[in-house]
């Protein structure tokens, strides 16, 4: 009878289902009221700092990538987690000390040989979370997925749109700077050093997802598993929200390209030929697109 209701409430558009939880008491890690208490250490496991940390971006195929590597028999993956934890985003203005640290690391239980990690996205463009996820993790890898900006942005406004959050100049400004990539990036390169980051394209994953996973988990240390979980028969879902204004495009497009320019510049994997909004960047051959690996300072 339980498994029924909860595939009924899952049925129900997001605006719809968030009243329907909240009245069962369940929120969501991402809302004020969650309770951020680890759930008990099973037989066996053992808990500490993850592994791996999925930083970002919004809507630019985390969930998809997130699955496949969970879906790994060397990651651990505990049933009824969210893949993004957002336990850093109140500490914005809260206290973050040793209690916190460790009840953070009491979010990853795993079985000895595995390894346990999360993807929040809205961690990338939090000023404050790189400083305290390097003293709760310093060892920790991280992976970024990188989207066309302004396709993210479309998507993500769309997203806004669909779980009923506010069209306001607040929600608008949120959404223009998640774009801004390369000087978010840099923050965290204040922190981490480049060969703990794996920075993927979504376009390239979607291109070449076999290769993209490939270069995934080797970056994770784990034995390569694209074949056996089926990878190039489960692809994002298709993006078919309304084009943007193309005056507001090219907004965007003028907004993003200096930012856009200086990441190419870093990222010798960015292929911009790949990137609809901003092709025209691109050489006249452009990135090779080829096997990614973790940065490295030049």
């Amino acid at each position: 009878m339980r498994d029924r209701a909860e595939r009924i409430v899952a049925r129900l558009p997001p605006a719809a289902r968030r009243p329907v939880l909240h009245g069962l008491g369940r929120f969501a890690p991402w809302e004020p009221e969650f309770d951020f208490t680890p759930p008990p250490v099973g037989t066996g496991d053992q808990v500490g700092p993850p592994d791996f940390v999925g930083i970002g971006v919004q809507k630019a195929g985390t969930t998809w990538w997130y699955d496949h590597i969970s879906a790994h028999p060397s990651v651990a993956s505990p049933a009824g987690v969210h893949k993004e934890r957002h336990f850093f985003d109140r500490f914005g203005a809260q206290h973050f000390g040793t209690r916190e640290v460790e009840q953070y690391h009491g979010w990853f239980p795993r079985r000895p040989g595995q390894i346990a990690g999360e993807w929040t996205p809205d961690y990338f463009t939090h000023d404050w979370t790189p400083e305290l996820l390097y003293r709760a993790a310093p060892d920790t890898r991280l992976l970024l997925l990188l989207r066309d900006p302004v396709d993210r942005f479309r998507s993500g406004l769309a997203h806004r749109r669909r779980v009923g959050e506010p069209m306001d100049g607040g929600g608008i400004a949120d959404a223009v700077q998640r774009g801004y990539y390369h000087r978010a990036l840099l923050r965290w390169f204040d922190h981490f050093d480049e060969d703990r980051f794996l920075i993927l394209q979504y376009e390239q994953c979607v291109g070449d997802p076999t290769r993209q996973l490939e270069a995934t988990f080797r970056f994770l240390g784990v034995p390569d598993a694209s074949g056996p979980i089926g990878l190039q028969e489960v692809m994002p879902p298709a993006d078919r929200h309304e084009p943007l204004d193309r005056e507001l495009t090219q907004r965007l497009v003028d907004l993003y390209e200096a930012d856009v320019r200086a990441l190419d510049e870093r990222l010798p994997t960015l292929d911009l030929s790949l990137w609809p909004n901003f092709a025209h960047l691109a050489g006249p051959v452009g990135h090779s697109g080829g096997e990614n690996s973790p940065l490295r300072r030049p």
